[in-house]
């Protein structure tokens, strides 16, 4: 992983810059709360999820892609896992094994009627976020003298977010009628998803990249993830409790 050079003379816009840190954490904190269930099928679908039996390959597909590029979760581990990543042969890899890994447990959970409670699945969803921000940011490192195999976090963590969604579709009875294309057809559609949003965050991170502004911010912007990471955990976590 490629991460900011450390040391050489003091950064004279480090308290700028640790001040726009705590107005974007406080932001993430406003704002993650209020759309957290971001990761569950929408009540739209979910009633059309109901309701259809047999083989619909390009409803589910549809349904698929949609929850991949409205899935601010996903997207912001995806984020985290590209962030520090310049070659197409690494970025492949990596999204490679967060698809296997979110594939996997999503079509074998649903087939085979396996379920976690959705806010422990979502809240271990939320912790894969603050992982990767505080692997970008080097800080297991510093704090434990080693580097975790980012490839391995990378796949297992992706079994997870599988299982988040699986969790969700078994909630809502997906018919039996047609479920092993369907279910297929579901995760052409995720991938499809995942694609598009990779393409639109690579396209956004080219643009920074090639800015003064990408090395003095990137710390800014993983503590920002790590925030909206923690938000999300403990709000699923008060779910869980109060539920």
């Amino acid at each position: 992983m490629h991460r900011p050079p450390s040391g050489g003379r003091p950064d004279a816009h480090a308290p700028r810059r640790l001040a726009f840190a705590r107005l974007l954490a406080v932001s993430a904190i406003l704002i993650v709360p209020a759309s957290a269930l971001a990761h569950a099928v929408a009540e739209g679908d979910k009633g059309y999820i109901q309701e259809i039996s047999g083989v619909n390959l390009i409803s589910f597909a549809y349904l698929g892609a949609k929850h991949m590029v409205t899935g601010y979760d996903h997207l912001l581990f995806l984020a985290g896992v590209i962030f520090f990543l310049y070659r197409m042969k690494d970025i492949g890899l990596y999204v490679s094994l967060f698809a296997l890994g979110h594939s996997t447990t999503m079509l074998l959970g649903v087939y085979f009627n396996v379920g976690i409670n959705s806010y422990v699945i979502d809240a271990i969803i939320g912790l894969s976020v603050v992982y990767k921000a505080l692997d970008n940011m080097g800080a297991f490192q510093r704090w434990f003298g080693f580097q975790p195999n980012t490839k391995a976090a990378t796949l297992i963590f992706g079994l997870f977010h599988g299982f988040g969604l699986s969790t969700k579709i078994i909630e809502y009875n997906i018919s039996p009628d047609g479920l092993v294309p369907n279910l297929l057809a579901f995760n052409v559609g995720v991938e499809i998803g995942q694609l598009l949003a990779l393409a639109a965050i690579l396209i956004a991170m080219g643009f920074w990249r090639r800015t003064d502004g990408f090395w003095r911010h990137a710390y800014t912007a993983n503590v920002v993830m790590m925030t909206a990471g923690f938000v999300l955990v403990g709000y699923q976590l008060t779910g869980l409790a109060v539920s």
